[in-house]
């Protein structure tokens, strides 16, 4: 049998732009969620509150009678907090494995061993992680603003009402992005997809239970600041333009979120290596 040369042969295929491989990792993570039963199931159920508006939006629109059931401002803050349930199950399905299973499969040495920087590891996977979240809040939120327009016949409301689009993607902004950046953190601490699940359970669940600990203490709510979802709700009350439902300053809340993302951002700066150097 001859044998034919190999000699050097130049790169005949197409070269990506840099800094464009974080979007490889975002899509191979989106189609690996998505072949997923169980989380399709999820996601179904997670527009269920979306038809059951869409429906009350019909009938105030083309029943008079019905007018008790006109959307209003608080409508739309009310969908955005319903929508905090799945915000909490989504998260935790699609984040709890996204860098602990490489950890555990020592993928990042294959990762971060190509020309891959580390920030474009770490901004494909938050984008899976995102995209998903908002899914189940800025895009049905968005759609109900759609509908409302197209069942009343008429631009009136959304005119009056303007700023309900930019408060409906700052405050799903504000959701998304602090449950995607503290998951993603905590999934680049251990290599157990279950324990970053129950930590990142614990974590929201003790915040919440130390908050109602301490109004019942002190009979305020001042303290607010130590619940994750109490920052939240507080700030998105802001940006709906309704009246805060804690007595916490927003600003506070406001940093308390800040400085959450920026410990989540040094954690993953850390953890997030090619080599890992045992002293």
């Amino acid at each position: 049998m001859p044998i034919h040369d190999q000699s050097y042969r130049r790169y005949g295929g197409r070269r990506e732009a840099l800094g464009r491989a974080w979007t490889v990792i975002a899509w191979s993570g989106i189609r690996s969620m998505i072949g997923k039963r169980k989380f399709l199931a999820l996601l179904i159920f997670a527009w269920i509150p979306f038809i059951v508006r869409a429906v009350q939006i019909y009938i105030a629109a083309n029943f008079p009678q019905a007018s008790m059931l006109a959307p209003t401002t608080s409508t739309f803050r009310e969908f955005i907090d319903q929508q905090g349930v799945f915000v909490f199950f989504v998260t935790i399905y699609v984040g709890a494995g996204l860098i602990a299973n490489d950890r555990r499969a020592n993928a990042l040495q294959i990762y971060l061993s190509k020309p891959l920087m580390r920030a474009e590891y770490i901004a494909g996977k938050l984008a899976v992680l995102v995209a998903f979240l908002l899914l189940v809040t800025w895009v049905p939120g968005i759609m109900l603003l759609v509908l409302q327009v197209a069942f009343a016949g008429s631009f009136a409301f959304l005119r009056a009402n303007l700023f309900l689009f930019p408060a409906l993607t700052l405050a799903a902004l504000i959701q998304v992005l602090l449950s995607a950046f503290t998951m993603l953190a905590l999934s680049s601490l251990s290599n157990s997809s279950r324990y970053v699940a129950i930590l990142y359970a614990g974590a929201v669940f003790f915040t919440e239970a130390m908050f109602g600990a301490l109004v019942a203490i002190t009979g305020s709510t001042a303290v607010s600041w130590v619940s994750f979802s109490a920052n939240v709700a507080q700030l998105v009350d802001v940006v709906f333009r309704l009246k805060p439902r804690y007595e916490t300053p927003w600003t506070v809340s406001m940093l308390v979120v800040v400085a959450l993302i920026a410990l989540s951002v040094s954690v993953l700066e850390r953890r997030v290596r090619g080599v890992e150097v045992v002293t």
